[in-house]
């Protein structure tokens, strides 16, 4: 019989993915809020790394650069007439009232640059890579072409889930040597070479069959260098959050999600993911 656990993740997957398929449709201020609490929610895991090891945040101060910083995105992205020099004078300010809050709460003996510095680290982390995404779902021509973005922006995530998925099933039968001793046990060099096929078939699969009949161009040397690109640094995402909390001491970031841990957990990948892939996308003209 499965687990308990097992059940748990997939009830949590029948209910997230259609989820997450409707928001990102819907994109616009449902897009930027979601993120926006998402990237709370991390901030706040975040921020409880550091408590653990006697380091406090500035965690109101986090939690509003975190939820503000896509919304902000989605405002500069949302007009031609708005761009991002209003949200690098607000970032300035807010940086600016972080210091003066530590200055007043903190002092020089209660660790001020290391207050400020895991409290900046924990919204852009947690709100600022996430906020690529917006960049992805509401290009220039996404009002005109609607099905043809949403598509762009669930491909990389598409992706991510087949690695993971290939990487799990792989590393289990084959076994051998572990990537991440340390980090990460369960990894082996096995499952990650598997994940990596698993993604660089599907972004070459899903580009020809699925993008390319909906308007895309994507040649088969890009959809090769995305799929291997977004399956390796996907990867490293996930092993680079292990890092955090094994410092903090922790299996999961925190129990928010019955069967999967916290957010952190969830999207630890896609930290390192949704850049990369707006990155790629803007270097092939598609945003």
């Amino acid at each position: 019989m499965p687990s308990q656990n097992l059940v748990q993740r997939i009830a949590v997957s029948a209910v997230a993915i259609p989820l997450v398929i409707g928001i990102i449709w819907l994109g616009g201020w449902w897009l930027a809020a979601t993120l926006a609490l998402l990237g709370v929610l991390g901030a706040r895991e975040i921020y409880d790394f550091g408590r653990r090891q006697g380091i406090e945040a500035l965690e109101r101060t986090g939690w509003l650069a975190a939820a503000a910083i896509p919304l902000l995105a989605y405002w500069a992205k949302g007009s031609e007439t708005r761009w991002a020099e209003p949200a690098l004078y607000l970032g300035a300010i807010w940086l600016m009232l972080a210091l003066a809050i530590a200055m007043a709460r903190r002092g020089p003996t209660r660790r001020p640059l290391t207050s400020v510095s895991i409290t900046l680290f924990g919204c852009l982390y947690a709100s600022g890579m996430l906020a690529f995404l917006i960049a992805i779902r509401h290009a220039s021509d996404a009002a005109i072409r609607p099905v043809a973005y949403v598509l762009l922006t669930l491909f990389p995530l598409v992706i991510t889930w087949i690695c993971d998925t290939a990487a799990m099933v792989v590393g289990t039968a084959v076994g051998g040597p572990q990537l991440a001793p340390v980090l990460s046990p369960k990894k082996t060099h096995a499952g990650a070479v598997g994940g990596t096929l698993g993604g660089v078939i599907t972004a070459l699969a899903l580009g020809k069959f699925v993008l390319n009949r909906e308007g895309w161009s994507f040649s088969a040397g890009q959809l090769l260098l995305f799929g291997l690109a977004v399956s390796i640094v996907g990867q490293v995402g996930d092993v680079a959050e292990s890092l955090f909390k094994r410092e903090a001491g922790l299996k999961d970031s925190s129990a928010l999600i019955p069967g999967h841990g916290g957010v952190l957990d969830r999207l630890d990948s896609l930290y390192f993911v949704i850049p990369t892939a707006a990155g790629l996308y803007r270097m092939f003209g598609m945003i």
